[in-house]
């Protein structure tokens, strides 16, 4: 018995037999890796390119979705790009600091990939079958089971604005070694200059004082030629459109005291508490805004668009009334939109415009918010100024501009001398498809609302 089983034939078989098995059941295939462009997708209307403020991600980190890849400064608002795969970073397109074009390829991710090196081919016929089967299996290696390394602080880590950051290439200053006195560490132009000011007389970076040092103008004023910033770029191919639409004005001057009677009204009821608001008052605009939807549903024509890409131009009719606002911040002036303004009450309409001037502060609005406008309003009022001829975009045909609200004696229907408060509505439509009497229809019906805010409540479902 013992014999039989020490025989070496019968042991020389059954090794044979067992790394056949092992050969039979055991079969690896390499894995296809697939290698992905991320493409930049569209961040606002009509914004074909932005600059790359900085990367969260180096070549070779692994990333998962909704992970961020880099911030984008466009000419209107900074975005944090987030990716929409699983997988390693294979190629960075852009560096810091340059322009990326939408549409094209943004990063490569390898929605397969591993940051670990693969596992060496093993030799069965120098293993057991039980050793050749655990040896397949890869073991962690320290750089997938650790976080990927996160990128030094470079230059575009700061915060700044773009012309901040072309000072500094102009002084030849390094950003990071700027104090920003700003919101949030924010580095000012003069942060800029008294830095460059005191290196010229000789501190080190250690030196320099964190505060900003005023420089004395000692030097002789002359002409300096700066390129212009991504929002003055797109504000000028904008405009430069803008200018072959015929614009025409109509303005007229409108009562606002009702309405100051009304909204001290309801911001009382909001300052008591008995109304579940988040603001604790509202402005005029919420109900300029929605009076100008109520007089949209009668001349839904101020809300169209002309459509000029065919053989013959035609009138897109929207349904859903997007009236933008514009703001002025500290990157430039924007112009977000609140939609669908026909269905939002009064309250909720001020909700949203809260938090689009928040958002637009920081430069944090999302790109949803300045897509789709139909229609615009801009006020002047709160900076000064009366009358303004507003500039329509070429995505819409009418705008109306807001002038400062002034108080005057006026005589009322006794004729006794009363203070009144006015404001000048001023309009600019497309005369190619709007005439001056649908136009004139239209402001005077807002006004109507403005002037008995009671026929303007009496018409919000």
């Amino acid at each position: 018995m013992w014999a039989r089983a020490l025989n070496p034939s019968r042991v020389t078989s059954r090794r044979l037999a067992a790394a056949y098995i092992a050969r039979r059941r055991l079969h690896f295939t390499p894995v296809p890796f697939a290698v992905k462009p991320f493409f930049l997708a569209d961040i606002g209307e009509g914004i074909r390119e932005c600059e790359v403020i900085q990367w969260f991600v180096q070549p070779g980190a692994r990333v998962e979705q909704f992970d961020k890849l880099c911030e984008v400064q466009s000419d209107k608002a900074s975005v944090e790009i987030t990716s929409r795969f699983d997988g390693v970073i294979k190629k960075l397109y852009y560096d810091a600091g340059d322009m990326a074009i939408v549409g094209k390829p943004l990063v490569d991710i390898d929605i397969d990939g591993e940051v670990a090196e693969e596992p060496a081919p093993i030799k069965l016929e120098d293993t057991t079958p039980a050793e050749g089967f655990k040896s397949q299996i890869p073991t962690p290696s320290p750089a997938s089971t650790t976080a990927p390394n996160i990128p030094p602080e470079h230059k575009h880590s700061k915060l700044a604005t773009p012309a901040v950051r072309r000072i500094c290439k102009e002084l030849g200053v390094e950003i990071t070694h700027v104090q920003g006195t700003g919101k949030d560490g924010r580095v000012m132009k003069e942060d800029v200059a008294a830095f460059a000011e005191c290196l010229k007389s000789g501190q080190t970076a250690a030196e320099l004082p964190q505060a900003p040092v005023q420089p004395p103008s000692t030097a002789i004023a002359s002409e300096t030629t700066a390129p212009l910033t991504p929002m003055q770029m797109q504000m000028f191919k904008t405009m430069t459109k803008s200018l072959s639409i015929p614009h025409f004005l109509f303005s007229d001057d409108v009562h606002l005291d009702p309405l100051t009677t009304c909204r001290s009204r309801i911001n009382a009821e909001l300052a008591s508490g008995n109304v579940s608001q988040s603001a604790q008052k509202i402005s005029y605009m919420p109900f300029l805004i929605k009076a100008m939807s109520l007089a949209l549903q009668k001349y839904p024509i101020l809300n169209a668009r002309l459509n000029t890409d065919g053989d013959k131009p035609s009138l897109v009719m929207r349904p859903q009334h997007n009236i933008g606002v514009a703001m002025d911040t500290p990157a430039g002036l924007i112009v977000p939109n609140i939609k669908n303004v026909q269905n939002l009450s009064i309250l909720e309409i001020g909700e949203e415009l809260l938090r689009l001037q928040r958002a637009g502060a920081v430069g944090q609005l999302l790109p949803p918010d300045l897509k789709g406008g139909t229609i615009t309003i801009s006020n002047i009022g709160n900076i000064g100024g009366r009358v303004v001829s507003p500039v329509i975009v070429n995505s819409e045909v009418a705008i109306l501009g807001i002038g400062k609200a002034k108080t005057s004696p006026a005589f009322d229907c006794h004729g006794a001398v009363v203070p009144k408060t006015e404001m000048v509505f001023s309009w600019s439509a497309d005369h190619r498809v709007i005439d001056g009497a649908t136009m004139a229809r239209m402001a005077t019906l807002m006004k109507e609302f403005v002037e008995k805010p009671e026929l303007m409540l009496a018409r919000i479902r």
